[in-house]
């Protein structure tokens, strides 16, 4: 995602939604036809390219990204949604390549077998050549662009009159273009999940999980490899229709090929809040155990993250949006090589003039900042952009 956008979007992306949600919406400028195609152009500055503790590079960036998008009812029972995005951009000042081409391609189908039980299956693929997310502490290197697949499966049913079931898979597939990353980096990330709720009140229910997670390196895995138990519980509380609460506090287990195991605290918390028509506040708060990008000295980190989004309808034309996260997190060493710990903040805000449906333009800034008590793993990356898209 590029930094003109993601201020704009992440308040809609990070809504208070249960984990693996079954019926995303369709972009309000897609809603009532089968085909759409969007057209985006737009300018920005970036000025860290690659991520580096110091001496960014920076470069302006033109940017050029036609979107096709196809959602319709193959049966009265049966949806299909299918995207793709292309996403080209020319830098000015960059090392190697100057024109990149990234991709993102997505499918989607959900089946309602009855009212209560359905089935939705979702792949998603990314080619990403200028990422949004750099990695922390790697040396100057020009070709940080990966591949991401991820299939996501989920079906839900009903045991009882207030009770009911769900089973959930999720399948992460990583693959880096570098060859030195490709060696560190590579792997897949699978995810199963076994809940059940109780409806306390038809607005309140109560739930109970299990999920299973096991992360398997391409190279060298007998040292990375590792999987985790997690055993937790929650509520999911819609308040009217306005306010809607999740919660999933718990235990993850970890045991790891090579090394000592671990334990810690999971938490899983977020808010969304509809205080008027396309305005909005989410909020939330998550605990848990992520992959590195070294490796070689690391296991995984320890990670908290907060967040904050705003989006408000200043007039029927503008919409305004703003978003804040706080990222405290610990590396957690390999035998004989200490823990580190780092501090990330990642704001973003977003100013957008919607002329007609068919036309929005945007202004956008972010910024990202690392601290860590390992000076090479520090960021400082500043990004402003304006754009316009058109969909037809």
């Amino acid at each position: 995602m590029t930094s003109i956008s993601r201020a704009f979007v992440l308040g809609g992306i990070l809504a208070a939604v249960p984990l693996w949600a079954v019926y995303a919406p369709i972009p309000e400028r897609e809603q009532g036809k089968d085909f759409s195609v969007t057209a985006k152009a737009g300018v920005s500055y970036d000025s860290n390219l690659f991520g580096a503790a110091s001496r960014g590079i920076g470069s302006t960036i033109f940017s050029f990204s036609p979107h096709l998008a196809y959602n319709a009812s193959v049966t009265d029972q049966t949806f299909m949604a299918a995207t793709y995005g292309l996403t080209l951009d020319k830098f000015d000042n960059r090392p190697g390549e100057k024109l990149l081409s990234s991709h993102e391609a997505n499918l989607r189908l959900a089946h309602a077998f009855s009212k209560a039980t359905t089935l939705d299956v979702n792949d998603m693929f990314m080619l990403s050549r200028n990422p949004e997310s750099l990695l922390a502490g790697v040396p100057l290197n020009p070709d940080q662009s990966f591949s991401r697949n991820q299939l996501d499966a989920r079906f839900d049913t009903p045991l009882a009159a207030k009770t009911s079931a769900n089973i959930k898979a999720r399948s992460v597939y990583y693959k880096y273009r570098n060859g030195a990353l490709g060696r560190g980096l590579d792997r897949t990330e699978n995810l199963y999940g076994l809940a059940g709720d109780y409806a306390i009140l038809p607005e309140f229910k109560g739930v109970a999980e299990y999920r299973h997670q096991d992360v398997f390196y391409r190279k060298v895995g007998e040292s990375k490899n590792k999987s985790s138990e997690f055993l937790m519980g929650g509520f999911e509380y819609a308040i009217a229709r306005k306010l809607a609460l999740n919660t999933r506090l718990g235990v993850e287990w970890r045991s790891r090929a090579a090394e000592r195991g671990t334990s810690a605290p999971f938490a899983e918390f977020s808010a969304k809040y509809d205080y008027a028509e396309k305005s909005f506040l989410t909020g939330g708060f998550g605990y848990n155990l992520e992959e590195t990008s070294d490796t070689q000295r690391f296991n995984d980190t320890k990670i908290k993250r907060a967040f904050v989004n705003v989006q408000h309808s200043v007039t029927a034309l503008i919409v305004a949006s703003a978003s804040v996260s706080f990222e405290p997190s610990t590396l957690q060493g390999r035998r004989g090589i200490s823990n580190v710990d780092e501090r990330t903040v990642r704001t973003g805000g977003a100013l957008s003039y919607l002329p007609s449906k068919n036309w929005t333009i945007s202004g956008s800034a972010d910024y990202d900042r690392t601290r860590s008590d390992e000076g090479t793993r520090n960021l400082s990356r500043k990004r402003v952009g304006l754009s316009a898209s058109y969909s037809f």
